[in-house]
């Protein structure tokens, strides 16, 4: 009985193994949505999730620079070639993960704005967009904006912000009367409401990618993850955010 007594003092002490979380750097887009797909994971047994929310243009120049993550989710194509053009991401792993497109929000009361040439009217003096020279939704909206005749028109209107989030917020906290950002983005804002969703002639392609960082320490892991977010239950997920998975 000592000894069995013991032997179990001495179980109780050996500390039960912390599983290390997987650093996951995503496009601040995906904020929402994968927080919901780590609980998913988490429930069917998948090691903890730790997220880098950001501009994609700002994940990819951190990668560049060094900086600690196990998967990567590019809001752009661009941002996932500049992190490959550095040798920081292993292209075999790279997959399109999911679709989104752009839309037009602005306030409540604002409802002169119909369809994006409303934002030429003079009622409308302020639109947020995320950086056009950087932020990938800002790029996809000067694609369009340029297809269909109307980015030189409204340069003076436009109001370039570091990432997609920052365009809700100045839409929100009333520094802007509208802004372009994604689908997926109206769909969470508190107050914003959607305006227009661009689709058919014109509307640019807009795709995240996902890849298993070079570096990693938990390539296994990051693989799993991975084919997690690829997965039926994570797709489900994606969708009720307004996301579109990509066929696997």
């Amino acid at each position: 009985m000592w000894l069995h007594a013991s032997l179990l003092s001495v179980l109780i002490l050996v500390p039960a193994r912390v599983q290390t979380p997987l650093t996951v750097s995503a496009a601040v887009s995906l904020t929402e949505a994968l927080e919901a797909v780590a609980r998913a994971y988490a429930s069917a047994g998948g090691r903890p999730v730790r997220f880098n929310f950001a501009g994609s243009n700002v994940l990819a120049r951190q990668l560049v620079n060094g900086a600690p993550a196990d998967l990567f989710i590019s809001a752009d194509e661009a941002q996932m070639d500049v992190a490959m053009a550095a040798g920081v991401i292993d292209g075999a792993t790279r997959v399109d993960l999911l679709a989104n497109r752009l839309a037009v929000i602005a306030r409540p009361e604002r409802l002169e704005i119909g369809d994006v040439r409303a934002l030429l009217g003079p009622g409308v003096r302020r639109v947020a967009i995320g950086d056009p020279a950087a932020v990938p939704a800002g790029v996809y909206a000067r694609q369009y904006l340029e297809a269909v005749g109307l980015w030189d028109a409204l340069q003076a209107k436009l109001v370039p912000v570091g990432n997609v989030r920052a365009a809700v917020a100045a839409v929100e906290n009333g520094s802007a009367d509208a802004a372009i950002v994604y689908e997926t983005d109206a769909a969470v804002a508190r107050t914003a409401v959607t305006r227009v969703v661009v689709s058919g002639a014109g509307a640019p392609r807009v795709v995240y990618p996902a890849a298993i960082v070079a570096g990693s320490r938990q390539r296994e892991s990051a693989a799993h993850f991975l084919a997690f977010l690829r997965g039926s239950d994570a797709s489900e997920i994606f969708r009720r955010y307004k996301f579109t998975p990509l066929a696997r």
